[in-house]
């Protein structure tokens, strides 16, 4: 069974750069947004500081939802879905297996350069720190909290926004503890440890209960 979900990761890992990397186009979204928001907010480097945070998670966010509703949408076109299904391994498994790879592609590059895309909001050291540790934690959560809109819509052709509506209210606890850790760490008043303990627990939720979400849906719209 190792063998095969191995053999199920770098499959998925060779073709996320056989057509384009969707690592690069979330990556580059993700400097798009950071560079921008000097220009809407100002000079202000205080603001600029204060604000980056929460830029960085946004931004992360949304960079991570592009791309994941083609994370099952391929296998349905090429009916290598199906194989999935009804294989020995457990579904539950595949799709665990096919979450680590997306977000070894999309999000591990964003946590890589959010230290350095963090210079450009004038952003200190130590926040630095927590933010890309906060993004390590959290990213793989927004995956596979992805990964169950990705599944209810992969019968449909352009079903990419209905993904972006089904998961964003989900995502929501996500962000909110994420960018609060950051702040914490900043100098706000609560300790950083406690959002980020929490933060820990929701992606702990998350890994743990969406593959089983994710299966349950594709075994429904397969049946």
């Amino acid at each position: 069974m190792r063998g095969a979900l191995a053999a199920l990761f770098w499959r998925e890992i060779a073709i996320a750069r056989r057509i384009g990397g969707a690592g690069a186009l979330g990556l580059v979204f993700f400097l798009i947004l950071v560079t921008i928001a000097p220009f809407a907010v100002g000079p202000d480097l205080a603001l600029l500081a204060r604000i980056g945070p929460a830029l960085m998670w946004i931004g992360a966010l949304l960079a991570t939802l592009l791309g994941l509703d083609r994370l099952f949408q391929a296998d349905q076109e090429d009916g290598s879905l199906d194989v999935l299904i009804t294989c020995d391994v457990p579904l539950e498994l595949v799709v665990a297996t096919k979450c680590l790879a997306h977000w070894a592609m999309t999000g591990l590059p964003l946590v890589i350069a959010s230290p350095l895309l963090g210079l450009m909001l004038a952003i200190d050291g130590v926040t630095l720190a927590a933010v890309a540790l906060t993004l390590l934690v959290g990213t793989p959560a927004l995956t596979f909290i992805g990964a169950i809109g990705a599944a209810l819509t992969v019968s449909l052709r352009r079903g990419g926004l209905l993904m972006a509506i089904l998961v964003l209210p989900f995502a929501v606890p996500i962000l909110i503890f994420g960018t609060s850790a950051a702040a914490a760490a900043a100098g706000g008043s609560v300790p950083f440890a406690t959002p980020f303990l929490v933060l820990c627990g929701l992606a702990l939720f998350a890994l743990a209960a969406s593959p089983f979400a994710a299966a349950a849906a594709l075994r429904e719209i397969d049946a």
